[in-house]
């Protein structure tokens, strides 16, 4: 049975640092692209970075560009978001999500979000404040 589950969330103050884990089972990271999603109250699911099956790729979002960075360990089945430089406006649940893709490529946008991700975890909240 496949599944994600996502951990590492918590309170911070901003300026500080979180890493966030997705643990995946009954499917091989080599097959299958990772997105990090994040929704704040009141807001659409947005993409926020994303690895592709090959771990050639990454993407990541305008507004965290530079500040958070996606990797994964093909040995413990894990995909990393490491955040750093946390503002409020970062508040939010924050979900992993599993999808076949091109080896080289993996989306973000809404289409990507309803069309590729077949598997989600069930969301850790991230706080930002002081």
């Amino acid at each position: 049975q496949s599944q994600l589950v996502e951990s590492g969330g918590g309170l911070v103050q901003p300026g500080g640092s979180l890493r966030l884990s997705c643990s995946v089972s009954g499917f091989t990271l080599d097959a299958n692209g990772i997105g990090w999603f994040r929704q704040a109250p009141g807001k659409e699911r947005e993409g926020v970075s994303c690895i592709s099956s090959s771990g050639r790729s990454t993407n990541y979002a305008d507004s965290v560009r530079g500040r958070f960075t996606i990797s994964r360990d093909i040995a413990k089945n894990t995909v990393y978001l490491q955040m750093n430089s946390l503002k409020p406006e970062d508040t939010a649940v924050y979900y992993c999500a599993a999808g076949y893709d091109h080896p080289n490529a993996c989306g973000l946008g809404p289409k990507s979000i309803r069309d590729k991700y077949n598997y989600w975890g069930q969301g850790t909240q991230v706080t930002v404040s002081s």
